[in-house]
């Protein structure tokens, strides 16, 4: 990310003004949006309040922020491919972008019932959209640098510990959304096996979307290993039945199997061109 093209000698006004006017400004207050309403919904739902008319308004209004902010990527990209002559080859390459996923799961969490677990995982992301584009944008419009020596680094500061906090945290909040997305996955099966009305169809989506992170996703895969190893210490302990161990030896070779017949990257241009990463 670049910040627009401003001098040092322009107003702080008209630097601002031109960073306003750019679609990735827009991006930028979408993420603020989505985290200031994450946090309001949070104070209802700590004091079980989830269901009052601020409640509900903060839980669409964040799902409706990042339903824009994901559709700005996706429009950046298609835009970019369009003036490139690039295009995706298929609706399933289109579909293996991570952004055009978690659009589509953000459209269909604002128009569901409340699952408040879902809005977790967002709201990491803006987290750290929102702090890199503070370093990387918003700072220089704010306070322009003066020109370094060269060879020499600019003067630090806060963007220096931005981008420790992001450097040093990035990969273990990644983690924390990989098991946030799948403990959802069997928040909603419990809803499901109730027979929650429209639970089964929220299942069904979810689990293609959560199908296609295990595919693209290493935090998540790295999640599932680690969830793995720890059912096969668990039903190793002497303590455990001999059924319980067959059970779970059984339901990962069904996983397993599940996983093997449901991989479509083969179809995805071959399965060579990777995911873009969501933003």
């Amino acid at each position: 990310m670049a910040p627009p093209a401003t001098s040092a000698n322009e107003p702080l006004q008209a630097r601002l003004l031109k960073l306003a006017q750019t679609l990735q400004f827009a991006w930028f207050v979408g993420h603020v949006t989505l985290l200031l309403t994450t946090l309001r919904y949070s104070l209802s739902y700590i004091f079980l309040n989830y269901y009052s008319r601020w409640a509900q308004f903060s839980y669409r209004t964040a799902f409706l922020a990042a339903a824009a902010t994901y559709g700005i990527v996706v429009f950046k990209g298609y835009r970019a491919r369009a003036k490139a002559g690039k295009q995706p080859s298929s609706p399933l390459a289109l579909a293996g972008d991570e952004n055009v996923q978690y659009l589509a799961m953000a459209l269909i969490w604002l128009w569901s019932r409340q699952y408040p677990l879902a809005l977790l995982p967002y709201a990491v992301y803006s987290v750290f959209h929102v702090l890199t584009y503070t370093r990387g944008i918003l700072l220089p419009v704010l306070q322009p640098q003066p020109a370094a020596a060269a060879g020499q680094k600019p003067a630090g500061g806060l963007a220096d510990t931005i981008g420790g906090f992001v450097k040093n945290y990035y990969d273990a909040s990644m983690s924390i959304v990989a098991a946030l997305e799948l403990a959802l996955w069997f928040r909603i099966f419990a809803y499901a096996i109730f027979f929650v009305k429209g639970s089964w169809i929220i299942l069904l989506a979810y689990t293609i979307f959560l199908r296609a992170r295990i595919s693209q996703s290493t935090f998540v895969q790295g999640m599932i290993r680690q969830l793995a190893a720890r059912g096969d210490a668990l039903t190793q302990r002497q303590d455990v039945p001999p059924v319980a161990r067959q059970a779970w030896e059984t339901a990962k070779n069904v996983l397993k199997t599940v996983h093997d017949q449901t991989d479509v990257s083969r179809f995805i241009q071959g399965g060579a061109q990777p995911a873009k990463k969501a933003q």
